[in-house]
């Protein structure tokens, strides 16, 4: 495929924007917040542990981190159409084998498929798409994208619950990748067909292997990793930390939703805040931002309307989080390696979000409680914030 040097026009970014929100939802419903509603019931009807459940759902997000990077070059050279259709393919038969698993290896086999899949329809392609198609207005594009993605655990969360009652966690899981299929793979081939735009020229002498190597890359990856870790972290143990504080499960969950709804308002403000700063900045303040209210919700005692207040804080900050993750690259170096540089960002956050079920539990009994983790994820976050200071560039474009 020849790179087409045209501008796409306003209708053809509309139309590719809706379909990745579409999309994201769905694949995100599927492929990562239907697992956490029945994982309890895939233990109980097993006999697996649930540490050994929830390890080979984390070891597909481990696969996915590495194979994020060859997607990344394949998505500077072609385009998200033809990439995230196959990714959408290949996530239908991972999920069919995670339905009927007859054992724990082939359980694990099928996750570490469906973590190639998640390399190829979550959110990295999908911001490599609108940061090339829709260009300097690329916030706005990743901005509804993200608050679009957001309603994925408000979908598929009860959705899956509701098929859990009538068939069993094997059966939803069948009907999900139904979902899957019906939705993904001819929204992924057809509403992405277009031209795939060459980007503007980067500068001269300009090599991605350097930038890769150099000082505010790597910086900037620590950082990313680190907020991504405490975001994914708390989100995961905020539940237990509510109930050791004296709340109730039910009174928690509302917590854990209503902090869902702090992401999305945390991201519908992005763009007339935060977007303003200059990169470093920024990503100083999301991340500090991510700390203090990490160890607000940490510290406090009490009462119950405070608590739930503070997690609706830590949402919002969690929300603002991934549009660091989505602008980090495009706002310091040139966007014609976004792709690659994406992929090479979007890896080690990936491995955060993989080992932050499991860690932030593992933690927690050693440290002696939850109010104590949460004082530990939010110091990570605090040197996330630190590092932040040097992914300056000295010319971004």
């Amino acid at each position: 495929m020849v790179e087409v040097r045209t501008a796409p026009g306003a209708g053809f970014r509309r139309r590719v924007l809706l379909v990745l929100c579409l999309t994201e939802i769905t694949s995100w419903g599927v492929l990562y917040y239907a697992f956490p509603v029945l994982a309890p019931s895939i233990s109980a009807d097993t006999g697996w542990s649930v540490s050994a459940v929830t390890g080979a759902f984390s070891a597909g997000l481990g696969v996915s981190a590495p194979a994020g990077i060859v997607v990344g070059r394949l998505l500077d050279r072609w385009g998200p159409r033809w990439v995230m259709t196959a990714g959408s393919l290949l996530g239908v038969p991972a999920v069919v084998g995670i339905a009927v698993a007859p054992s724990w290896p082939w359980f694990l086999a099928a996750w570490l498929v469906a973590g190639l899949a998640q390399s190829a329809t979550l959110y990295p392609p999908a911001f490599a798409a609108l940061t090339r198609w829709w260009g300097s207005d690329r916030v706005r594009a990743l901005t509804g994208l993200t608050l679009a993605g957001g309603l994925a655990s408000t979908v598929f969360a009860p959705l899956s619950a509701a098929l859990l009652g009538g068939f069993g966690w094997r059966g939803t899981y069948l009907v999900l990748a139904a979902v899957l299929l019906v939705v993904t793979v001819p929204a992924h081939l057809l509403g992405l067909r277009g031209p795939w735009p060459g980007a503007p020229a980067p500068p001269e002498h300009a090599d991605p292997g350097a930038i890769a190597r150099s000082r505010p890359f790597l910086l900037t990856v620590a950082a990313v990793f680190l907020g991504t870790f405490c975001g994914f972290a708390v989100a995961v143990n905020q539940v237990p930390l509510l109930i050791e504080r004296g709340l109730d499960v039910q009174t928690a969950a509302w917590a854990l939703g209503l902090g869902g709804v702090g992401q999305v308002a945390g991201r519908a403000l992005y763009t007339r805040v935060v977007g303003r700063l200059a990169p470093p900045a920024r990503a100083v303040f999301v991340l500090a931002a991510l700390a203090a209210s990490t160890a607000l919700l940490g510290l406090l005692p009490g009462p119950a309307w405070l608590l739930v207040g503070a997690a609706v804080l830590t949402g919002a900050a969690r929300g603002i989080t991934t549009l660091l993750q989505a602008t980090a690259v495009s706002d310091r170096w040139p966007s014609r390696f976004y792709g690659r540089l994406g992929g090479l960002l979007a890896a080690p956050a990936t491995v955060a979000v993989a080992v932050s079920p499991w860690a932030g539990a593992a933690l927690a009994g050693p440290l002696g409680g939850y109010p104590q983790l949460f004082a530990v994820l939010a110091g990570s976050a605090a040197v996330g914030a630190v590092l932040a200071v040097g992914t300056r560039v000295r010319d971004p474009r």
